[in-house]
This record gives C-alpha cells, structure tokens and sequence, in this order.
C-alpha cells in the first residue's frame, strides 16, 4: 500500500507559524518617549497582561518612570527576511509577517526626560498606590472605591474639584444611581459643601439613614455632619413638600397656566391683579379663594384652573408655615433632597424643579457654595422642552451652567440619555464620570463633548461592569478607570422584583 507523499507547501506552512511565533515572543516590551512626557511602546501580542488605562513602569538608564497606556492596537509589520527549508523539500525565501501590538501612554511619574527604549512592565498594585499618595492635593478627599486596573489601590477624589460642573452619565443597570450615591455621602462626610438635590425617583430620600453593620465611628460622623432634610408629597406633617402659587415668578405662573400675555392679555391682567391682591392678604386667601370672588375675567381664570387640573395639585400649600422656597432661601439644612418621585403629575415635577432652580438663581449674590445635584436632568433641563415650564427650568439650569460658578453654585448633572440634556448645560461641565453606555452614538457624543479625555478610554465604557466607570476632570488625578465601592447610607428607590423570570415549577 503506497504512502501519501508529504506536501511541500503544508511543511513550508507549519514552520513559517513556527518562526512567526519564535520572532513573536521575543519582542521586547520597550518605550520611548521624545518629550519625557509622552511616550510610544512595543510589545508582544503573546501573554498580553497590559489594557487601556492600565499602568506600567518603564525603567531606563536606572531611571524608574511611572505611566498610564492610553492605547493599545495590534498591527502588522514587516520581520526578518527568511529561508524556510526542511528535508525533501526545497528552500523557500519570504519575510516574515509579525503581529505586534503598538501603545500611547503618558508617563505619570518620574523623571520628565526624553528616553529610548526602555523596558516596560506592568505596575503593581503597590506601586500604583505609592504613587496616588505622593499626588494627594492636600485638602479634603472622597474614598470612592478602587481602581479597576490595580485592584485595592484605593481611588479618591479632589473633593475641591467640585467647584466645576460634573457630568454622570451611564445606562440603565450601569449602577450609576448608587455611585452618586457613594459621592454624596463622601462630600457630606468630607466637606462643609450645601448640597441640594432633585430627585425625580426619590433615590436619595433616605440619604440621611445609614445601613446596618456600618462602622460605628463612621456612623456618627454621618449622624452629625449629614444634616439631610427630605421634602416629600404628602397630605400634612412638617416634611411635607409644598409650593406657594405667589412663590413663583409671574412668567412661570402665567405658563403654569398656559397664559400668553399678548393673546390672553385680559386673563393674564387679572392674574396678575388677582396675585397683587394675594400679596395684600399677606397670603392668607388660597387663588381659588380669590378668583371666586372676582369678575368675569377671574371665574375665566377660575375655569382655566379647574380644566387644568391646576387647583387639584398636591403640592399647593394649605396653611403650611412655608414651602420648599423658603427651605432653599433659609439654607437651614446641610443638604436638601427634594422628592420630585413623590409628586403625581408631570407639571408638579416641573413646576417645582423651576422654583428650586430659580430661586438658587435670585439669592446668587449669598455666594454661599451650593452643589445642586439635577438626577434625570433630561426631564429638568432637555434639549427640547415639552413645555414652557420645563422651558423655564431648563434657561435657570443654563444660566447656572454659564455663570453660576463665580457665585458658589456648582452643578452635577446626572442622566442616562446625555443627548437629551441641553448642550449648553453639559457643554459648561468639567468633569466626567462616565459609566456602562453601549450606545456608539451616546458615547460618540460624550467624546466630543469631553474631548479632553483620551478616546480609547471613553470607548472602554462599553465593556464596564456593575458599578464601573471613568473619571477624568479635576476631581480626579488622571483620567481613571474606577470601580465604586459600598454605599454607608440607605438607598431609597428600588427595583421592580424579577422573579417573573424564574425557572417554570
């Protein structure tokens, strides 16, 4: 029986991926920089342990440098000139075909010279952690949790970075929620910093309470530097969350109304003689009150009202000793969390995010440093209103964003859809901290926005897990990848329970 002779073209194949992978193994990790800043790298594709955003030391001529990869993408490139031959076969010359992966970074630490070649690992853990000790800036810092890439080197953030405008961002189920949560009770504990927050799912009405098993040393820093005040609907109590008709400005009442003073101008005249004489009452008389002891002209408005479902809103004030408007003027608590989830309609939502919004805006001159959380800030600042309430609201957000800073007043602009918040808003922020988004077009647009923070490391949010994010601005060191650790306080919403999805019995 005859034996298949072997085929000359399947040997030259096999040691051709031989030598590939020889040449392959043996590439060097090394880097260079030409500025002592920058710096390029080289390294084997083989056993790869480096990431985007990962840290590596880089040492050369006895000089120990410290970097950050901001790149990594595997190329193709041109080896040796070789000759592949075996036993009965001939010689066949070719160049080899070697897949190496090329990196950016930025060197982080060490000596700022230019250097050549030098050798490159990752960094250690330790290593890592040394470093964050030497750049801590010396005033009050937040421990948020780690760093994804060196696991228990803890992360903490310049809390004096939170005089710029910060923007979260990250999808549903990205754990972005509980990480603002982790921020706030971090700047409660650490900071003297006002905090007023609009929560529009009522995530942080238990901001004041914290969870069992916490340490009890930590427990009572929170007791009493916390301070938190929750305003919430309700029928009656001191907590209760209520607005005052005449606390709004005239615009917003005429828009609560739909009113337009040219169209409406005889409506709009008697509101406006109607709220003058609530003025006169010193506010005893309810509108209702006073529009059904009016003209023609008031029961119109009267109708208005009623067709409106206006008069049948829970959060009017009914002989309250004041309303959320004097809880903002008063600042008489450390932090303010206003219950937007606990109101039923839409219009309440708005029309009190517009009066929080506002009047932070009219007391400015107080420059009392005031960080205002907006969570959802595509329902109280978006790009295209639904209507001329949230219009309003969504002018006091920019006119923040655009000068409140010289005032004191800082804003963190938390959402899930970032093109559906005004551009001018997000446009004013400094600081990113960007969690789990699979939209190319979102992340895209973070991009742009934030131009200042490397691409690669935006485009990595794709792959976060649970509670993972970047941060970059001046609350952080460098731009860094996160990952949040244990709330201390309670948290208020939840999700709805998934057990439709268990296995059939």
């Amino acid at each position: 029986m005859s034996t298949a002779s072997p085929d000359p073209m399947s040997a030259h194949s096999e040691r051709y991926r031989e030598l590939r992978q020889q040449i392959e193994k043996a590439i060097l990790p090394l880097a260079t920089s030409v500025d002592g800043r920058h710096f390029t790298c080289q390294i084997s594709a083989h056993d790869l342990e480096l990431q985007v955003g990962g840290y590596v030391v880089i040492e050369h001529d006895g000089e120990t440098r410290l970097g950050q990869l901001l790149d990594l993408e595997l190329e193709s490139v041109d080896g040796p000139g070789v000759e592949l031959a075996a036993e009965q076969m001939d010689a066949l010359a070719t160049t080899v075909k070697l897949r190496v992966v090329r990196g950016s970074g930025v060197v982080r630490d060490g000596d700022p010279t230019p250097f050549h070649d030098g050798l490159l690992r990752p960094a250690g853990t330790e290593e890592v952690h040394a470093w964050l000790e030497r750049v801590r800036p010396g005033r009050a810092e937040l421990e948020i949790g780690e760093l994804r890439l060196a696991p228990g080197a803890p992360f903490r953030l310049d809390a004096g970075g939170f005089d710029r405008h910060t923007f979260l961002c990250g999808q549903s189920g990205s754990g972005k929620t509980y990480s603002l949560g982790v921020m706030l009770e971090q700047l409660l504990l650490e900071t003297s910093l006002r905090i007023v927050v609009l929560d529009p799912n009522s995530d942080f009405v238990r901001l004041g309470e914290t969870r069992a098993g916490v340490d009890e040393t930590v427990a009572r820093s929170h007791a009493s530097r916390a301070g938190v005040v929750v305003r919430q609907a309700a029928d009656e109590g001191s907590e209760r969350l209520s607005l005052r008709f005449a606390d709004l400005d005239p615009r917003v009442q005429a828009a609560a109304l739909s009113l337009d003073p040219i169209a409406d101008r005889e409506e709009y005249a008697e509101l406006v003689a109607l709220l003058e004489s609530w003025v006169a009452s010193d506010g005893r008389a309810s509108l209702p009150e006073l529009l059904a002891g009016g003209g023609d002209q008031a029961k119109a408005l009267g109708l208005r009202l009623r067709n409106l479902g206006i008069d049948r809103w829970q959060v009017w004030s009914r002989d309250d000793p004041g309303s959320v408007v004097d809880d903002v003027t008063a600042r008489s608590s450390r932090c303010l969390v206003v219950d937007l989830g606990s109101l039923e309609t839409l219009e309440e939502k708005a029309i009190v995010s517009e009066a929080v919004l506002a009047t932070l805006w009219r007391n400015r001159g107080d420059r009392e440093p005031t960080l205002i959380v907006i969570d959802e800030a595509h329902n109280v600042c978006p790009s295209k209103p639904p209507d001329a309430v949230t219009a309003i609201a969504t002018e006091h957000a920019v006119r923040i964003a655009a000068e409140g800073r010289k005032y004191g007043l800082y804003l963190l602009v938390s959402t899930q859809r970032p093109q559906k918040v005004d551009e001018q808003v997000l446009s004013q922020c400094d600081n990113l901290v960007l969690m789990r988004m699979n939209s190319s077009s979102d992340l895209a647009y973070v991009g742009e926005l934030f131009s200042f923070v490397p691409e690669p490391l935006v485009s990595a949010a794709t792959d976060f897990g649970l509670g993972e994010a970047l941060l970059a601005g001046k609350i952080a060191s460098h731009p860094a990848l996160v990952r949040f650790g244990a709330r201390i306080t309670e948290e208020g919403g939840s999700d709805v329970p998934s057990g439709w999805a268990a296995e059939r019995p």
